[in-house]
């Protein structure tokens, strides 16, 4: 495999490990809030809010942005147009490394606001939850466009 290759394929790679890293990142914020809240209910007798776990879910969804990306991004490698793949290999790292930031950082930063977001429902019973739905979708975008907008510059054959 040429060096150039490797690079195209590594920046593909950081795209999905980078869209990980923040979805474990922002569904572990949102998790612990989540756990802090149902204690707290089930001390008080009450039942176990669903809620929590929808927003605790919500960054998941950067990772299957980057996956789509990737994959995308190696199918010059995977149908062995290597001489294209090799042209455009320091596009692909940049494009792959670009999605990764993007994802991670917006899925971390939705579980931070999830958390907020638990937080808010378990101190305010059960109030706002469409207001924080749309508050974590704001983030959720800026995950979506920074997938789409890199799809759209992804070299084609």
């Amino acid at each position: 495999m040429s060096a150039s290759l490797f690079f195209g394929q590594m920046g593909m790679a950081l795209a999905l490990g980078l869209g990980a890293v923040g979805s474990a990142l922002g569904i572990g914020a949102a998790g612990r809030s989540a756990a802090g809240a149902w204690a707290k209910e089930a001390k008080e007798g009450k039942t176990l809010s669903f809620a929590y776990i929808i927003l605790a879910g919500m960054p998941l969804s950067q990772t299957i942005y980057a996956f789509i990306l990737m994959l995308a991004g190696l199918a010059p490698i995977v149908t062995k147009n290597l001489a294209f793949a090799s042209q455009h290999a320091g596009t692909l790292f940049m494009i792959g490394l670009a999605c990764g930031l993007a994802e991670m950082f917006s899925a971390w930063m939705q579980g931070l606001i999830g958390a907020s977001a638990i937080r808010c429902m378990s101190e305010g019973e059960g109030k706002g939850f469409a207001f924080l739905i749309i508050t974590m979708g704001i983030v959720e975008t800026v995950g979506l466009l920074g997938f789409v907008f890199l799809m759209l510059v992804i070299p084609k054959p």
